[in-house]
């Protein structure tokens, strides 16, 4: 931003009687009125309700962990995620799938093609949907899934249908890593930042929602179409509730991967969510959870931070931050990341 043009000022003493000029009357008032538009003011923050509905499990493999964030007058917040605090340290990285006590036999499976299903132990269907140099976008097919895939994704003109998983990989920091995947049947998400200098890999963990939060069989985002916009790394989600949400990536780096949502015309209630799994202290994608609650005072000082094991966190009220993740390391996804909701801006 050019640097502002201050006004020359007299200083001399008018002498009594003395007529002054326009400019001079307004040069006080007008300096003001360009100084505020060139800062505008800072939205003063908002604070969200945080419901715990996360429940008792033994099957590392399923998401008992739900914490969901209502709010009838959020339009903007932003979700970052970020490495563990122990991650420096990680020697060896568990990644592998743990099925001890887990029976899904009872859960939804539906073929890819209904006329001429494949077997459940088929390959997937890889597609390359967009592909530049440093970005790009691979989707998959699977054999089944456990909701039909109805979702059109679209790339400008391009439309691709019957996706069941969407990856986007980035290039930089001088390597390629897939650090966001979208599930369109349901509206979730995962994301990781990209490795650190010494490790070749790490894992994804939680999984997250944003948008209407509906109930079936588990919570789900119902999406009637997704959009990408290459040029910004922004994702347009168009809901089957009404209404749609712009995420764009704007960071994705090593330490973190910064997304910042704006929703357009969605019914209040619960805007987001964040899906995870708890079995112990050291069999967990999500141990912990911390938040921020707004004071009184200017700008929400005064106000208390809280932290608490994630099966035993009340809900919050007026909470402007809400962390979740682990400060020991675990033998499942052990180097998948910690989630940051924040920057809650009203309607």
């Amino acid at each position: 931003m050019p640097a502002l043009e201050m006004p020359a000022f007299e200083t001399r003493v008018s002498r009594p009687g003395a007529r002054h000029s326009l400019a001079a009357v307004f040069a006080v008032p007008l300096l003001a009125g360009a100084l505020l538009a060139a800062f505008p003011a800072k939205a003063e923050p908002l604070g969200v309700t945080v419901r715990n509905e996360s429940v008792n499990a033994t099957c590392a493999e399923t998401d008992n962990v739900t914490l969901k964030l209502v709010s009838d007058k959020v339009q903007k917040f932003n979700i970052s995620v970020r490495h563990p605090a122990y991650l420096g340290m990680l020697l060896v990285d568990n990644t592998d799938p743990d099925w001890e006590t887990c029976d899904m036999s009872g859960d939804p499976v539906v073929p890819a093609d209904a006329k001429a299903p494949q077997p459940p132990t088929a390959a997937p269907k890889r597609i390359t949907i967009f592909e530049t140099p440093d970005m790009w976008l691979t989707g998959f097919v699977f054999p089944t899934f456990w909701r039909a895939a109805t979702v059109p994704f679209r790339i400008g003109g391009d439309v691709t249908q019957g996706l069941h998983m969407v990856q986007l990989w980035v290039r930089a920091e001088g390597k390629a890593e897939e650090v966001l995947v979208v599930y369109p049947p349901d509206g979730y998400w995962r994301a990781r930042p990209m490795s650190p200098a010494h490790m070749r890999d790490t894992a994804y963990g939680s999984s997250f929602l944003v948008g209407p939060v509906e109930q079936a069989e588990r919570p789900i985002v119902r999406l009637k179409e997704v959009d990408f916009a290459p040029q910004t790394r922004t994702f347009t989600l168009h809901f089957a509730a009404g209404g749609k949400a712009r995420m764009q990536v704007v960071k994705a780096g090593s330490d973190e991967v910064r997304l910042e949502v704006q929703l357009d015309g969605t019914p209040p209630g619960t805007f987001a969510a964040l899906r995870s799994m708890y079995v112990t202290e050291g069999n967990a994608d999500v141990a912990r959870v911390a938040w921020r609650s707004l004071g009184s005072g200017k700008g929400g000082a005064g106000g208390i931070m809280g932290e608490a094991p994630v099966l035993s966190f009340a809900d919050a009220q007026n909470a402007s931050m809400l962390w979740a993740g682990r400060l020991v390391p675990s033998r499942h996804n052990t180097s998948a990341p910690d989630f940051i909701f924040d920057g809650f801006q009203g309607r």
